[in-house]
């Protein structure tokens, strides 16, 4: 009979202690897992868990504890925390550079919002699941792709890289066929009333892109 309480203890004894063992360990990672999400201002990326060393498991199960909200495949945020799409695409995809309109958006030479999202890929890269998302592709090839690229923050303080002011006003001039009248002229004397605009670089990127003639016109009626 004592044998067989001790055995009863033994067991409840090792239940107990499992229990409280994967309970620390469930709040360690949760842990873990706040400090992922604070430093992605309200972010949670499951492969930043896993990159962490915490398994999918836990990471989901946190997700349905503190019911984040799903935005994208892997990606969730808080409850207080708004989606920005851009930040999301760009973490998703570290190679998209923000272009065209968006990145006239982004480095405030339009009022407007952006109509749709605009980014470029270097030459070869597979862009069909950004198309799937209804996002604009454009492959450019060595020298030009990344030419200009600068980090700017997006409405929601979130940094997203896009191409600089000078390489905008280049791409501008040079497709100005795609743009709306008034897209266009905004941009341009917008980027001309600025006080650290660099002609010199903008000249040295229009060069590059084959459109130095083009820029030279505007650059000498505007100043």
């Amino acid at each position: 009979m004592f044998t067989t309480l001790y055995v009863c203890d033994v067991i409840i004894y090792n239940v107990v202690t499992n229990v409280k063992r994967n309970e620390v360990m469930l709040m360690s990672k949760y842990d873990q897992i706040r400090d992922i999400i604070k430093n992605n201002n309200g972010y949670l990326f499951i492969s930043d868990g896993e990159n962490a060393g915490i398994s999918r498991t836990y990471l989901l199960q946190y997700v349905r504890d503190n019911n984040l909200e799903h935005v994208s495949k892997g990606v969730y945020v808080t409850e207080d925390t708004w989606p920005d799409m851009l930040y999301v695409i760009q973490r998703s995809n570290p190679k998209i550079i923000f272009n065209d309109e968006t990145a006239l958006f982004l480095n405030r030479l339009m009022e407007r919002e952006y109509t749709d999202i605009n980014v470029s890929v270097p030459s070869g890269h597979n862009g069909s699941r950004l198309r799937e998302r209804g996002v604009v592709v454009h492959q450019e090839k060595d020298g030009i792709y990344g030419l200009g690229v600068c980090e700017l923050e997006t409405n929601y303080r979130n940094k997203v890289k896009a191409y600089n002011t000078e390489r905008c006003i280049c791409d501008l001039i040079r497709n100005r066929s795609t743009y709306e009248v008034q897209t266009f002229q905004t941009a341009i004397k917008s980027y001309m009333k600025k006080k650290n605009k660099d002609l010199s670089l903008m000249l040295s990127y229009a060069e590059k892109l084959k459109v130095k003639e083009e820029v030279m016109k505007y650059v000498e009626v505007l100043t």
